[in-house]
């Protein structure tokens, strides 16, 4: 019986490791890669930077790169990042960030082959998050309100129970020294253009390996989301690329946009349903800029018109299912993005405790003035990290103390209530997931040429 077991989960996993073979071919010019690294790197001139494909990339319907594949390349330039100098200079962290300029030159196989191309610098990395929709709402206004503030503290939660946790107290500490060292941070990731086009060998199939059973979260946990490109709904998931950057500050109302799938889509006898390079076409249905006291922009769009090559372009109905962005954003039920609910009282509330630590003075008890340089230290470190704290401890004025805390918990509230909110905004080559009604069409052979 486990042989025989055995013997089927073979045959099932047996087509799924044929399809990630590669036959080899022509990598197009222009062509989209979507990479991240997985470890801390220093933030240096020169550091050598290897990442690996989010993304599985075809070319005529023909897998080329299977995800996972690693690039390599090297830091070329570091830029100054003015605002975050600045926003961290008020917190009295004076070192002079960077924003690393990178330059990726080689595929690397498993078997040790390095194919080099080129592309052009890329200087837009940051930790990407996939946005997926949210259930549909339940109950009436305070039930939403609940699930909200719910929402807020599990991600403060997490910030404590989270893995990484160790290293995330490490960059806290480091947040309150006035000098500390630079990295690009692990989950950094970059989209790139190759400049020419490139051949590539064929590939075997990797190893097929078990996925991980996923162990039930804890109450306090956000439950995981469900990944649309296997769920089964009777529907194409379609996985596509913005052939432009829209955003909530500068695109307009009706503004058209353009969606390259990148993924084949096929038929259950494997025959092409919606071939590689195909077009979605939409529009942007609304867009308002961020504005100040914190109200986060908006920007929602669809594609109601799918373009294949050869074809007459057909209307479709189509809901948005997930999209990267390097903005910590979520989908609603109906598959309009929206900024995540931010918590907006801790931190002001708990920096405002520790600022007014000075003013409550234990006079006339035994130690009282070690106790008054503490306290005195409490309020400077609310204020301005290290620099504060030992301000507070050279005997400075209660008052002068408190400002310099209550400083941190203006600062705090601004950024939090007063300041613009977050704008919504997707660049170039976005990965975007699209669910549409399967269409009924003459089939493609996987070999016919778009």
């Amino acid at each position: 019986m486990i042989c025989k077991s055995a013997l089927a989960i073979v045959l099932f996993l047996s087509p799924c490791a044929a399809l990630c073979q590669t036959e080899g071919g022509t990598l197009p010019a222009e062509t989209p890669l979507a990479l991240r690294i997985d470890d801390h790197l220093p933030m240096r001139d020169g550091q050598p930077v290897r990442a690996h494909l989010i993304y599985p990339v075809y070319a005529n319907d023909k897998l080329l790169l299977p995800k996972d594949t690693v690039v390599t390349g090297s830091v070329v330039e570091l830029r100054n990042d003015r605002s975050r100098r600045i926003r961290a200079g008020m917190g009295g962290d004076f070192t002079p960030f960077h924003k690393p300029v990178v330059h990726f030159t080689s595929f690397v196989f498993p078997d040790g082959t390095t194919i080099p191309f080129t592309s052009d610098d890329a200087a837009d990395g940051a930790p990407i998050f996939r946005a997926v929709p949210t259930p549909p709402a339940k109950g009436g206004f305070i039930h939403r309100q609940w699930d909200g503030l719910l929402s807020v503290a599990r991600s403060d939660v997490a910030i404590f129970t989270a893995p990484g946790k160790g290293d995330r107290f490490v960059q806290f500490i480091y947040t309150q020294i006035p000098y500390h060292p630079q990295r690009i941070d692990k989950g950094t990731a970059w989209t790139i253009e190759t400049s020419h086009s490139v051949e590539l060998p064929a590939l075997p199939a990797p190893p097929v390996v078990a996925a991980e059973v996923p162990k039930k979260p804890h109450f306090w946990e956000e439950p995981p989301p469900a990944d649309p490109a296997t769920a089964d709904t009777g529907s194409w998931i379609v996985q596509a690329n913005l052939d432009e950057a829209i955003s909530s500050e500068t695109s307009k109302d009706g503004q058209a946009i353009k969606a390259t799938v990148a993924e084949p889509i096929y038929n259950p006898d494997h025959t092409i349903a919606i071939p590689q390079g195909s077009t979605l076409i939409g529009a942007v249905t609304r867009a308002k800029p961020a504005r100040k006291f914190g109200r986060t922009g908006v920007l929602t769009f669809s594609f109601n018109q799918l373009q294949v090559p050869h074809e007459e372009t057909r209307t479709v109905e189509t809901r948005l299912t997930g999209a990267d962005s390097a903005r910590d954003i979520a989908l609603n039920s109906e598959g309009q993005p929206k900024s995540k609910p931010q918590d907006k009282i801790s931190l002001p509330i708990l920096l405002a405790l520790m600022a007014s630590r000075p003013l409550d003075q234990d006079e006339g008890k035994l130690g009282g003035g070690g106790n008054t340089l503490g306290k005195n230290a409490v309020g400077g470190a609310a204020g301005l990290g290290l620099v504060g704290t030992v301000i507070g401890l050279t005997g400075v004025s209660p008052n002068v103390a408190a400002g310099i805390g209550y400083w941190g918990a203006a600062r705090a509230t601004y950024y939090r209530w007063i300041a613009k909110g977050q704008k919504i905004d997707f660049a170039k080559n976005t990965r975007i997931v699209v669910e549409t009604t399967p269409r009924k069409s003459a089939p493609m052979k996987p070999d016919q040429q778009p």
